[in-house]
């Protein structure tokens, strides 16, 4: 048993401090939670490291963390970058703190230079910071909004985006061939920082950070007109979101801002809420009962690393009801590409960048504008990437904005990531802007719906935790591959896209390259333009499951949609 000999070596080492030898000491008796701990090593994906805070190979700890980093410091050193440096934010999270320091001396042992920031910062400031500073790569202490138990490592690469394929691969391989305690370098911090291998850094970040933010500001203009007549409530969940977000909101005009008292302060154990995550609505409860106080029109949520925004919208009647990633996406997309042709600032070149699993709403209404919209793989790193593309090749394309369904968003190429600082300041404004014009923002959306179509979406996920999970995703994705959906309810399958493969197999038996990169991704069209995707999660043991319907009324789409992901999600 490999990961019982993992376990003892842990028991026995010297590198092992006190605290994690008494937490192993804890399950000595349970083989089982022995095995989950150490039965592999936390995988290095795309994204970088996401786990559980505990002692173990498997699991998030100061152990795991370092060796991840000195395959980060292995790719510096090996692509002749030393001299650049890494930038290194984090959130509110368990540890977090604690886990950037340790990235830190590690960094420094291997001679390279860290930037630390004074306090916790959101995912997009860090993105941006990495090209503002010009280092060679960013590092991120987040776990998203994953549960108060995980915390997670995310690494990027010197165009701010999330590391590339061959760094990250390069630093898997690296990780793989060291041992957790030999193989790793680590400098005291007192003096790494006495020798300028780490340099602490804030304010002037920050003051480059809003500004260029500021600069994707569209229409402040019906704040002075609605005045008080216009307020929202805001949650930073915890996070990192509470101080860019309210500077931002004040930079720009808007006065009548009320942030959720009980979830403003930085809290590791996210106690107001079951998950620091704002696409679920009951992390609203308290924001909501705030804003019937207030008379609110928008209630708006970002989670612990403020990438990611949720918001809420007051209807004609009073209630609250919560949109969904897609909806903000439409919404969102309409209002930039409305007002900049309004303004004359719409260019003949504009491009969209949406993911694959994202609504298909966007088409006719980037069309409308004289914008190109191009689709790439789940993963904002995707998005980033076409920007950079667009900007090294010197496309014809000018990057407008992007998108994707689980609540990501970017105006502007200041990061390279989802930002919830930009999409904050954008929403506020459009709910002014829809107000303005004598609706509720979700009275402008069921606007855009009897313009442009009722389109629905829909994602489920699947758990499949342990040990056999991975190898029960595995088996449904290859059973779908092996035995494809061919209709439901009569209306016939007319595109299959085996991302994988590359290839789209048609109805009529040909095939067509679909241009994106290998990803275990399959995805069906049907011929009423309903579809759904099935794709296993890169962090967690998880599949998720797309659907998409277009109808005539928003009735009619409910219905099918349930409909229709009730008979997929049988039959899978």
């Amino acid at each position: 048993m490999i990961w019982m000999d993992e376990y003892k070596k842990w028991l026995s080492s010297p590198a092992v401090d006190a605290e994690i030898k008494a937490e192993l000491e804890q399950i000595k008796d349970d083989e089982n939670e022995i095995k989950e701990r150490f039965y592999k090593n936390l995988e290095f994906g795309t994204a970088g490291l996401r786990g559980i805070i505990a002692a173990g190979t498997n699991r998030m700890n100061i152990y795991t963390v370092r060796k991840a980093t000195q395959g980060i410091a292995a790719d510096i050193i090996n692509c002749g970058e030393v001299d650049g440096g890494v930038v290194i934010s984090y959130d509110s999270r368990l540890k977090s703190y604690e886990f950037a320091m340790e990235t830190a001396k590690v960094l420094a042992a291997n001679g390279i230079k860290a930037y630390v920031f004074d306090e916790l910062r959101p995912v997009p400031e860090l993105s941006f910071a990495v090209r503002h500073l010009k280092t060679s790569r960013g590092i991120m202490i987040t776990a998203s909004h994953n549960p108060k138990e995980y915390n997670g490592y995310k690494a990027y690469g010197s165009d701010g985006s999330q590391l590339p394929p061959e760094s990250s691969d390069y630093v898997t391989s690296i990780i793989d061939s060291i041992d957790i305690f030999d193989g790793v370098k680590v400098m005291d911090e007192v003096d790494a920082k006495a020798k300028g291998l780490i340099e602490i850094i804030g304010a002037d970040v920050d003051a480059a950070y809003l500004a260029a933010v500021k600069e994707q500001s569209i229409n402040e203009e019906n704040y002075k007109t609605l005045g008080d007549n216009f307020k929202v409530v805001y949650s930073p969940f915890h996070g990192s979101g509470n101080k860019p977000v309210r500077k931002i909101l004040e930079m720009t005009g808007l006065k009548n801002v009320t942030v959720v008292p009980e979830q403003e302060l930085p809290d590791p154990d996210f106690s107001t809420v079951k998950s620091p995550n704002p696409e679920e609505k009951e992390g609203f409860a308290l924001a909501i009962e705030l804003a019937k106080k207030e008379n609110a029109d928008l209630i708006f949520a970002t989670d612990p690393d403020c990438d990611r925004i949720g918001v809420v919208v007051k209807t004609a009647n009073g209630d609250y009801v919560t949109l969904n990633g897609n909806q903000m996406g439409v919404l969102l997309t309409e209002f930039i590409f409305r007002n900049k042709k309004a303004k004359g600032t719409l260019p003949a070149n504009g491009a969209l960048i949406k993911t694959i699993v994202s609504t298909s709403m966007v088409y006719p209404i980037a069309e409308e504008y004289g914008v190109k919209t191009y689709d790439v793989l789940t993963g904002f790193k995707f998005i980033g990437e076409m920007i950079k593309d667009f900007e090294e090749n010197d496309y014809y394309n000018q990057y407008l904005f992007g998108f994707e369904e689980s609540y990501g968003y970017l105006a502007g190429t200041h990061a390279r990531d989802k930002d919830a600082v930009v999409a904050s300041m954008l929403a506020c404004q459009m709910a002014a802007d829809y107000k303005a014009r004598g609706m509720s923002l979700y009275e402008g959306l069921i606007n855009l719906y009897e313009k442009y179509g009722f389109y629905l979406e829909r994602t489920t996920t699947k758990t499949f935790a342990g040990i056999d999970g991975a190898e029960q995703i595995k088996a449904i994705m290859e059973n779908c591959r092996a035995n494809p959906v061919k209709e439901i309810n009569g209306v016939k399958v007319t595109e299959m896209w085996d991302v994988q493969k590359g290839t789209a197999l048609i109805a009529d038996g040909t095939e067509k390259d679909l241009g994106l990169p290998s990803s275990n991704v399959l995805k069906f069209i049907f011929e009423d333009n309903s579809w759904f995707a099935m794709r296993p999660s890169g962090t967690e043991p998880k599949i998720k499951f797309y659907f998409g319907v277009c109808c005539n009324s928003l009735d009619a789409a409910n219905a099918d949609l349930d409909t229709f992901s009730e008979k997929i999600l049988k039959i899978m």
